[in-house]
C-alpha cells in the first residue's frame, strides 16, 4: 500500500466545507475582522452576509489563518494520514504561504507546503490535480514539486466593477482610481504568477469581456500549446451576480466550443478587495 495522503487548502480555492467533503479533501477558512470582529468564511461568514457588510461601509479587513489553526488541522490529520499536501493561497496575495513553511517546517517532511501562487478557481483545480496526482502513487513531496513546476500553466484576468475598493485598500493610487472613475472604465487585472497586475482598460462591460476572452485565447495558442479541451481546464469566477457570470459563460462557451466552464463565486479575501460586480476568466494546463 502506497502512503495515506492528505490534501489541504484554503477557503480561496472558493471550495466550500461541504464541497470539500463530498471531494475528499480539507479546507482551512479565511478569517477576516469586520468592524474588529472574527468571522470565518462559510463557518460564521457566508458570502451574503459579507456583502451586506461591504455594501454598508464596514471595515473588512483579511487576515491568514492563526499557527494554532493550522497546526491543530495538521495535527488532527496526521493521526490518520501518513503525509500532508498543503496548498495556500497565491504568496504574491497572502503572507499565509511563508508562514505555513515555516511551521512545516517541524513535521520532519510530514507536511509538504506548495508555493504555486495560484488563487480562486486555479488554486481550486491545484486541489484536485493533487488528489490525481496521489491516486497515481505520488508521495507528498513528489506532489509539491510537480505542482511549484506546473504553477505558470496558469492564467486569471479579472474586470472589476470599480476602482473603490482596490483604492480603499491602498493596492492602487487615488490618482488612477480617481481618473478609472471619471472615466467610467472598466479595469482588467491579471493574476500572473505573483502579482495583481493592471493588464487593459476597457470604456465598457462588453468591450471588457471580448479583452479577456482574447487575453485567455492567446495564452493557449501561445503559451499552452493550442486551443483544446483536452488539455485546458477553463473556469469562470465573479463576485456577488451570479446572473450576470452566467450570462457571461454562454460568450465564453461560444468563443470556445467543446470547452466545459467551471463556475464559482470568488472567494471572500479576494472579494473584499475588488468588490462586488467583478467577473474573472481564467484557465489551467491538465496536467
Amino acid at each position: 500500500m502506497g502512503k495515506k495522503i492528505a490534501v489541504v487548502t484554503d477557503s480561496n480555492s472558493g471550495i466550500t466545507q461541504s464541497q470539500a467533503k463530498e471531494m475528499g479533501l480539507y479546507v482551512l477558512p479565511m478569517p477576516f475582522m469586520i468592524n474588529e470582529e472574527t468571522f470565518f468564511e462559510d463557518i460564521t461568514l457566508t458570502q451574503e452576509q459579507f456583502y451586506e457588510r461591504l455594501a454598508e461601509n464596514a471595515d473588512v479587513i483579511t487576515s491568514q489563518p492563526s499557527p494554532e489553526a493550522v497546526m491543530n488541522l495538521w495535527d488532527e490529520l496526521l493521526e490518520t494520514y501518513d503525509e500532508i499536501v498543503h496548498i495556500p493561497m497565491s504568496s504574491g496575495l497572502s503572507g499565509s504561504c511563508q508562514s505555513a513553511r515555516m511551521l512545516s517546517e517541524n513535521y520532519d517532511g510530514r507536511v509538504q507546503v506548495v508555493n504555486n501562487q495560484r488563487i480562486s478557481v486555479t488554486q481550486r483545480q491545484s486541489a484536485l490535480d493533487a488528489l490525481v496526482l496521489i491516486e497515481r502513487g505520488m508521495d507528498a513531496a513528489a506532489v509539491r514539486e510537480f505542482l511549484e513546476e506546473d504553477k505558470f500553466n496558469s492564467s486569471i484576468y479579472i474586470m472589476l466593477d470599480t476602482l473603490y475598493y482596490l483604492k480603499k485598500g491602498g493596492r492602487i493610487t487615488p490618482a488612477a482610481a480617481a481618473l478609472g472613475t471619471i472615466l467610467r472604465l472598466k479595469p482588467v487585472l491579471q493574476i500572473q504568477g505573483e502579482k495583481l497586475d493592471a493588464f487593459a482598460k476597457a470604456r465598457t462591460v462588453t468591450q471588457g469581456k471580448t479583452i479577456m476572452i482574447n487575453a485567455i485565447k492567446a495564452d493557449m495558442e501561445k503559451r499552452f500549446g493550442g486551443v483544446s479541451a483536452d488539455h485546458i481546464w477553463l473556469q469562470i469566477a465573479y463576485t456577488y451576480d451570479r446572473a450576470v457570470a452566467e450570462q457571461f459563460k454562454e460568450q465564453v462557451l461560444e468563443a470556445f466550443p467543446g470547452f466545459d466552464v467551471h463556475t464559482d463565486p470568488l472567494s471572500l479575501s479576494i472579494a473584499c478587495h475588488i468588490g462586488p460586480g467583478s467577473l474573472a476568466l481564467a484557465c489551467s494546463r491538465k496536467i
